[in-house]
């Protein structure tokens, strides 16, 4: 991705930023009215669930929407507070029906966020949870951007609620929803913002709100397993392991976190996993790079590797990006090494590329619409 973000802009003197309600948790929500002195103490958690409901139910970003609360708190709520939106800089719609927002957080703090129609029960909302990564997986477009910071939990809650908005999902539906579940597999890894992450989830999980289950939101994580247990513990989310290799000699070098918690300790701790059963398998993410890590050895050797572990295992054709060393297994590989799998008794579905052309596929995101839209600027200024 290498593309260096302007943040000379956070400097710019503005108008105070009020606090945004919207991505606060239940408990927050309700100290800050307290604090605000918008109400009494001994009324702020029936005031947090009325307002609740408004924000996570009916989708409003406005306080004079909310019409069943008294005109002079909607007027002391609309002085202190905040429910905007952030801004989204570029909204992208594939041949194949993703979508993909490139939502500004801040001044300089940008994300993308992509939604893929026909996953799960309805369609999945892949989602960041920071800006840029440390990880630098070397098959991954993502990790190529240096880590900016952490997203806070009300600018993961954003990125559900832009989407949202888009697909017309308030208020918040029963059966048809469109949004049905929530993969953390944008840029980032989550179990480095595991706090944020978890209060995300409690936000958007509360069946007041938003109300999608826990069972439907999965967190990938590339392998820190000291917060294996914590991630359970904390949000009861379903497990997704970035794997790649079954060796650490490969997987060194593919995700080089591996060194730091080599496969041994990584499947000791993903066994740990609070919960896991055949009704909460663990997805294991294996992309297919041509010549690497696709052999019928492999496959054989990630037989043996996940034995006695509840799971199932997504095969990622590799997304190309510019630059890259890797190219995509050919199909027929894809498909012998699927095989072995099946064979062995273990869901191996082949995930069908989303998105492409618009860069929104699995390690595609972030930085090709910064340069794309950094190249469209050059051109105007030169045609000026």
């Amino acid at each position: 991705m290498g593309v260096t973000l302007d943040l000379s802009r956070t400097a710019a003197s503005a108008a105070p930023v009020l606090p945004n309600l919207s991505g606060l948790t239940r408990k927050a929500l309700a100290d800050a009215l307290v604090a605000a002195e918008v109400v009494r103490p001994d009324k702020a958690r029936m005031r947090a669930s009325q307002l609740w409901r408004w924000i996570h139910h009916y989708g409003v970003t406005d306080f004079a929407a909310m019409t069943d609360v008294a005109k002079e708190t909607r007027a002391a709520l609309a002085e202190k507070f905040t429910l905007a939106r952030p801004e989204v800089v570029e909204r992208q719609v594939s041949k194949d029906g993703t979508r993909k927002w490139l939502i500004r957080m801040a001044p300089g703090i940008e994300v993308e966020t992509v939604y893929i129609p026909d996953v799960g029960r309805s369609g999945a909302l892949c989602v960041s949870s920071q800006v840029g990564c440390t990880l630098n997986c070397t098959f991954c477009h993502t990790g190529t951007q240096a880590l900016v910071r952490n997203l806070t939990a009300a600018e993961i809650v954003a990125q559900v609620q832009v989407a949202r908005d888009d697909l017309g999902e308030w208020p918040s539906p029963k059966e048809d929803r469109r949004l049905s579940n929530i993969v953390f597999m944008g840029m980032g890894e989550p179990l480095y913002n595991l706090d944020n992450v978890a209060d995300a989830i409690d936000i958007i999980a509360d069946n007041e709100g938003i109300a999608i289950s826990r069972r439907r939101i999965t967190v990938s994580t590339s392998g820190v397993v000291p917060e294996l247990k914590a991630l359970g513990e904390r949000t009861q989310a379903m497990l997704a392991i970035s794997l790649h290799a079954t060796n650490d000699e490969l997987r060194e070098k593919l995700v080089p976190l591996n060194k730091k918690y080599p496969i041994e300790e990584l499947m000791a701790g993903i066994r740990g996993y609070p919960g896991l059963g055949n009704a909460k398998r663990v997805t294991f993410e294996y992309v297919m790079l041509k010549g690497v890590n696709d052999s019928p050895a492999e496959a054989k050797a990630l037989v043996r590797l996940l034995k006695g572990i509840p799971s199932k295992i997504n095969l990622i054709p590799f997304n190309p990006w510019p630059g890259s060393a890797y190219e995509c297994s050919d199909w027929g590989t894809i498909e012998a090494f699927a095989a072995v799998l099946n064979r062995a008794g273990y869901a191996s579905p082949i995930r069908t590329p989303r998105g492409r052309d618009i860069l929104a596929a699995c390690g595609q995101l972030k930085s090709e619409s910064e340069k794309l839209r950094a190249s469209a600027r050059r051109r105007a200024a030169a045609a000026e």
